[in-house]
């Protein structure tokens, strides 16, 4: 082989274990701060919480064809960030069994774990306050992510209602 060719390989060589390096260091120090980053996050989200999110169901009745009535709403909206492996029971109540548990934030900015347990004659929740750390913990990187993709997304939307106004506006002056 050319020894000019030997020479760029090794120089690549020794840039991608430098570039893991600094990778490997950057994430551990991701790691020991993404419980800041990820309050910061959610304290910059929560205004469009309200906008963006989701009235959660807290509980309802079930028919016997399976349809849900007399639904209760938390109060707050919420935006659904990330789903976990779920529980065998509730703290709450050990006698019933988790069904769905989800990663939610409200519109406050406060990370929450919302756990459902379906009977034949119930749906109702459990909504437990979890740290932008311990949220992590179960959740991992996605939460992050979602945060981030809820954001984006919502920004999207805007730029469409943005666009759509001034043809509106376009159309009505001509």
């Amino acid at each position: 082989m050319d020894p000019i060719i030997e020479e760029g390989y090794a120089r690549l060589l020794e840039t991608l274990e430098d570039l893991q390096a600094k990778k490997e260091e950057s994430a551990s120090e991701l790691r020991g701060s993404v419980g800041a980053l990820l309050a910061r996050m959610a304290a910059d989200t929560a205004p469009v919480v309200k906008q963006i999110g989701l009235e959660m169901l807290r509980r309802a009745k079930r028919e016997a064809s399976g349809e849900l009535y007399d639904q209760e709403f938390y109060d707050k909206k919420m935006i659904v960030l990330g789903k976990g492996d779920p529980l065998p029971y509730r703290p709450d109540d050990p006698s019933k069994p988790v069904d769905a548990q989800i990663c939610v934030l409200d519109e406050d900015g406060a990370f929450h774990e919302l756990m459902y347990t379906n009977t034949e004659i119930r749906t109702d929740s459990y909504l437990s306050p979890l740290t932008p750390e311990e949220a992590f913990d179960v959740y991992g990187y996605d939460l992050v992510f979602m945060l981030y993709r809820a954001l984006y997304e919502y920004a999207q939307k805007e730029e469409e209602l943005m666009a759509a106004l001034a043809l509106t506006l376009e159309y009505l002056g001509s």
